[in-house]
C-alpha cells in the first residue's frame, strides 16, 4: 500500500534540487544450505522498506531509508533530506501507475512448498557424494527471491512490477592424499522452478563433483607465455571483471577506468563487440525496468573494437547531459542506485570452436574460469582456472590444475584474433560499493594468441 502523501514527500525531498524518487520494495526469500548431509540453514522470510533519494546542487545525492513505510516515516525522511535540498516550489503530479507484469513463470517459487525446495538440494547433495569415494565435502545452496517494486519520482512517473530469481549452486571438495581440489557449478536465472526440468539438480551436482575429482589426477599446469583458448563454457568472467566494470559510467567519469575519455577510439580488436542487455529474457541479469524506473536498453558498449558507450544511471546521465540507458541498480531499498552491469557478453563471431582449438600448436584450453582480482584503473587482472587442458598439436590433451591467467583486459581485447560462433553464459552476484546484484556474463570461444599463464607451485 502506497501512502497518500507521496507527492508531498517527493516535493519536500526534491526541494531546490534536480530530482527525487521513492523506491518501495517487498521481498520474499527462501534460502537453504545443505552441507555434509546436514541441513545447516533453512530461512524463509519477508522484508519490506522504502528508500528516498534526492539529487541536488552540483550532482550531490542525499539518501534515506526505512523498513517502516508509513506516511509519518516518509515525512520524517523527507524532512531530513530537505535540510540539504532546501525549500522548493516544484509541483509534482503523479501519473497513474504503469504496471508491468513479469515474464511467464510456469512454476513460481512462492507457490511451491518448502519441502520441494529442500528435496532439490538433497537430490544434488546425494548425486555429488555418489560420484566418487574421493569426495570429501559437499555444499548445496538453494535460493529463490520474489521482489515487488514500486518507483515514483519528481517527474511524475510511477512504475510497478516484480522480479523473480531462482538459484541452485553446488560446491564440492575432493581429496586424494595431500591433494585437495574443488568443483563449483551454479544454475539460475530470472525464472521459476521449471529451470530444473531442463537441467535437473543431479546434472549440476555431477558437473561440480566430476570437476573436483578430475583435477585430483591432473598434472600441474606449466607456466609461461602461451596461446590460450577460452571456451564459451568458461563464462564471461574476464569480460565482466577485466572490462565490464571499466564501462560503468560512474567509474569512467571519476577517472577510475582505463576507458575514461576514449569514446570513439579503437579499444579492442575489430573482431570484438561487447554488449550489455538487461532485456535477455530469463537470464539472471534480466529486468524490465531498472531500480530507478527506467526502461532498459540493449547497450552496445564496444562495436567492432570501437568504444561506443557506457552504462548509465540517472545521476551519471545527468552529469553528462543525456538520458540514462537503464543501468541504475541497487541491492535493496537500503542502498542508492549506481551504474551496474546486467547481462554482459562478447558477441559471437564467425569461427568454429573446433577450428579455434586446431589452430593452436601448443597452449592452454580453459573450460571453466574461477575467481580473480582486477584493477579497473589499469585493467590488470589475475584469474584462476578451475578446469583447464593442455592443447598439443591442435588437440585437447591432459587436464592441468593450479593454472592462472594474468594480463591487462584492454590489451587482451586488442589481440584476440579468433572469435567463435557459439555463446555461453555464466551467472553470479556482482559486488560493487558494498552491494550485490544478480548478473550473468558470457562469451563465445576466444583465442588469445599470447597471455601469461601461471603454473602450480609445489
Amino acid at each position: 500500500m502506497i501512502p497518500p502523501n507521496v507527492e508531498r514527500v517527493l516535493k519536500k525531498a526534491c526541494g531546490r534540487g534536480l530530482f527525487a524518487d521513492l523506491y518501495f520494495e517487498e521481498t520474499e526469500t527462501t534460502y537453504i544450505v545443505l552441507e555434509d548431509n546436514q541441513l545447516e540453514k533453512v530461512l524463509a522470510g519477508k522484508d519490506a522498506g522504502v528508500g528516498l533519494r534526492a539529487i541536488y546542487g552540483d550532482f550531490h545525492t542525499a539518501y534515506a531509508y526505512s523498513n517502516d513505510r508509513s506516511a509519518e516515516t516518509l515525512e520524517e525522511l523527507a524532512n531530513t533530506i530537505s535540510k540539504l535540498t532546501g525549500e522548493g516550489e516544484k509541483d509534482i503530479s503523479l501519473a497513474a501507475p504503469l504496471e508491468i507484469p513479469f515474464l511467464e513463470i510456469k512454476r513460481p517459487p512462492y507457490e511451491e512448498g518448502l519441502s520441494q525446495k529442500i528435496d532439490l538440494a538433497r537430490r544434488a547433495n546425494d548425486t555429488a557424494w555418489g560420484v566418487s569415494s574421493e569426495i570429501a565435502q559437499v555444499k548445496v545452496i538453494y535460493q529463490d527471491v520474489r521482489k515487488k517494486i514500486q518507483i515514483l519520482n519528481s517527474d511524475g512517473e510511477w512504475i510497478s512490477g516484480e522480479r523473480i530469481y531462482t538459484l541452485l549452486a553446488v560446491q564440492v571438495v575432493a581429496k586424494k592424499g595431500e591433494i585437495i581440489q574443488t568443483g563449483y557449478e551454479p544454475l539460475g536465472g530470472a525464472i521459476g522452478l521449471e529451470i530444473f526440468e531442463k537441467t535437473p539438480p543431479e546434472e549440476i551436482a555431477e558437473k561440480a563433483a566430476r570437476r573436483a575429482v578430475l583435477m585430483l589426477s591432473a598434472r600441474k599446469a606449466p607456466g609461461g607465455t602461451m596461446p590460450v583458448v577460452l571456451s564459451a563454457e568458461a563464462g564471461g568472467t574476464m569480460i565482466h571483471e577485466a572490462v565490464g566494470h571499466g564501462l560503468e559510467a560512474d567509474l569512467a567519469a571519476e577517472g577510475f577506468s582505463v576507458y575514461t575519455g576514449k569514446i570513439g577510439q579503437q579499444v579492442a580488436s575489430p573482431l570484438i563487440t561487447v554488449i550489455d542487455d538487461p532485456t535477455l529474457m530469463y537470464q539472471r541479469g534480466f529486468y524490465q525496468f531498472d531500480d530507478e524506473g527506467v526502461r532498459p536498453e540493449k547497450t552496445v558498449l564496444i562495436e567492432d573494437g570501437v568504444l561506443k558507450d557506457f552504462l548509465f544511471d540517472r545521476l551519471s546521465a545527468l552529469k553528462e547531459g543525456r538520458e540514462s540507458n537503464g543501468h541504475g541498480r541497487r541491492e535493496s531499498y537500503r542502498f542508492r542506485p549506481i551504474p551496474r552491469m546486467s547481462n554482459t557478453y562478447i558477441a559471437p563471431g564467425t569461427h568454429n570452436p573446433e577450428e579455434i582449438v586446431r589452430s593452436v600448436e601448443k597452449g592452454l584450453f580453459v573450460k571453466k574460469m574461477g575467481g580473480g582480482q582486477v584493477d579497473t584503473i589499469s585493467g590488470n587482472f589475475v584469474f584462476e582456472i578451475t578446469e583447464g587442458y593442455l592443447i598439443e598439436k591442435g588437440l585437447l590433451g591432459e587436464p592441468v590444475r593450479g593454472a592462472t591467467i594474468s594480463g591487462n583486459g584492454p590489451q587482451i581485447l586488442q589481440i584476440i584474433d579468433m572469435v567463435g560462433n557459439d555463446l555461453g553464459f555464466a551467472i553470479g552476484t556482482c559486488g560493487k560499493d558494498g552491494q550485490g546484484v544478480p548478473v550473468s556474463d558470457g562469451q563465445p570461444t576466444l583465442r588469445i594468441p599470447e597471455i601469461v599463464v601461471g603454473g602450480a607451485v609445489d
